[in-house]
């Protein structure tokens, strides 16, 4: 039986970085992954091929230039769904070519199999000979990921009806799509299938979706979509699924509509890929959802050398805090420092427009009673804007009245994932209206927007008082 100081199940964002961190520590580490080839949901069937997927589609179908040569713009005619794998396979293979080699020169080993605890210290992996491999471990980090939910009476056969896995296997064009859940995946597919004019359907049995983004954000996004012919239907369950003749799907509604469509995508919500793990042999036990609970400040579950991490424990689900999961993970494994956590972190939904956030919306400060001020920028308004034809697009900053601090930076728009990081920068550095004010940025940019946000607030909210040097009395400025 070989022995590791960690073992590490999954090599996802949360297992690689568990993996690497506590090999940078000098520690043996192995890394099980029951596919053959390493990345795990994240790099091949969930955010790196639903991502590129989007990046395929907005440039195959002109998407990007519509604002200057019109809704009938296209950059290839009739795009098909080997348009869309081709480039999809060639990112995989690089991708996981990237972390073959990370893994390599950090001296992290793996194995490929279905792995399974026998006690907290030992886990079996059967091989794809279908023989049994004994490691044991001073450590585990549980980083299985998740799997996408499907109920019993959906009848998924991957040829018109799918889950979120499987419809970026193997890419196809249909002539329509119902997609049921408008979680963030569902809304990412809806909206990527949509900028390729196929008529979409969404269906979502909550009156509202995204509660956690800004409501004026989720307003602007709901008109892009009504705007572009996409038909929301919610506040209403899909109670059953059927395939007619010619293998279209009719989904019949709790309101009685029936919708009748080439495809389906079944997008509402994931389950922790935790079956099989054997986890009742080492003294832990997942949720209804196949989740598993840890303390959110070391990822360490109630068995003391297991910890889990990334999307098995929940929300948030995001790749890039799922990666500071397993590092952190790692780090009190071993006794290593864990620097405090950031108070805020952004949130990306690569939908069509995307959508990113960082801090409080507000809603939330409204409930906190703070005093505030929000500023709006319309992309158009810039000059950068202009020069890229942008029709929509917004950003919106939200100021404490009393201390001036930025609260919350919320993006809608052409990338909006990228420039939400300086609002992240000024929001964790407890920085004030005053720096997007006085301080210059690159023009002709996006990033303007904050300054035109910014100064919007400015405009609305009380004069600063500073003391005056050698004067007495404070200034108002």
């Amino acid at each position: 039986m070989e022995h590791y100081e960690i073992i590490v199940i999954g090599s996802g964002p949360a297992g690689r970085r568990a993996a690497i961190q506590a090999a940078k520590l000098g520690r043996s580490v192995l890394v099980i992954e029951n596919r053959l080839r390493v990345g795990g949901v994240s790099v091949h069937t969930g955010t790196i091929p639903s991502k590129t997927l989007r990046e395929t589609v907005l440039n195959l179908s002109g998407w990007r230039e519509r604002g200057f040569y019109g809704l009938a713009y296209r950059v290839k005619k009739d795009i098909e769904g080997k348009d869309l794998g081709a480039r999809l396979r060639m990112t995989l293979d690089h991708e996981i070519d990237v972390l073959e080699h990370q893994f390599a020169r950090n001296g992290v080993k793996v194995v490929a199999g279905k792995a399974r605890f026998t006690d907290a210290h030992t886990i079996a992996v059967r091989n794809g000979d279908d023989q049994d491999l004994l490691f044991s471990a001073d450590n585990v980090v549980i980083a299985v990921g998740t799997a996408p939910y499907r109920p019993p009476h959906i009848p998924f056969n991957d040829t018109s009806v799918f889950d979120s896995d499987n419809v970026a296997a193997e890419p196809r064009v249909p002539k329509s799509l119902t997609v049921v859940g408008a979680g963030v995946i569902g809304l990412e597919y809806a909206t990527i299938f949509s900028a390729m004019d196929v008529p979409v359907t969404l269906v979502e049995p909550r009156e509202q979706f995204l509660e956690f983004i800004d409501r004026e954000i989720i307003e602007e996004f709901v008109h892009e979509l009504r705007k572009r012919g996409m038909q929301l239907r919610l506040g209403v369950k899909v109670d059953a699924v059927e395939i007619d003749k010619a293998g279209w799907t009719i989904s019949t509604l709790s309101d009685g509509r029936r919708i009748r469509t080439e495809m389906l995508l079944y997008a509402a919500g994931r389950v922790g890929a935790t079956a099989g793990l054997g986890l009742e042999t080492c003294g832990l036990a997942a949720d209804d959802r196949g989740r598993l609970k840890v303390d959110p400040k070391t990822f360490q579950t109630n068995v003391p050398n297991i910890y889990a991490a990334g999307d098995v424990i929940g929300f948030p689900s995001l790749a890039s805090t799922s990666m500071e999961q397993g590092r952190i993970a790692a780090c009190h494994a071993f006794g290593a420092p864990i620097p405090p956590a950031p108070d805020y972190f952004p949130y990306g939904i690569y939908a069509v427009p995307e959508i990113s956030t960082v801090g409080l919306t507000e809603a939330e400060v409204k409930a906190k009673n703070i005093p505030y001020e929000c500023g709006i920028a319309r992309f158009r308004e810039t000059s950068r804007g202009h020069i890229m034809g942008l029709q929509g697009g917004m950003m919106k900053l939200i100021f404490s009245l009393k201390t001036r601090r930025l609260l919350g930076a919320h993006i809608i728009g052409e990338g909006a994932t990228e420039l939400v990081h300086i609002g992240q920068a000024v929001l964790n550095l407890k920085g004030t209206v005053d720096y997007f004010v006085e301080n210059a940025f690159n023009y002709p940019t996006l990033a303007e927007a904050y300054k035109i946000a910014a100064l919007d607030a400015f405009n609305r909210m009380p004069p600063r008082v500073v003391a005056a040097p050698g004067i007495g009395p404070a200034a108002e400025v």
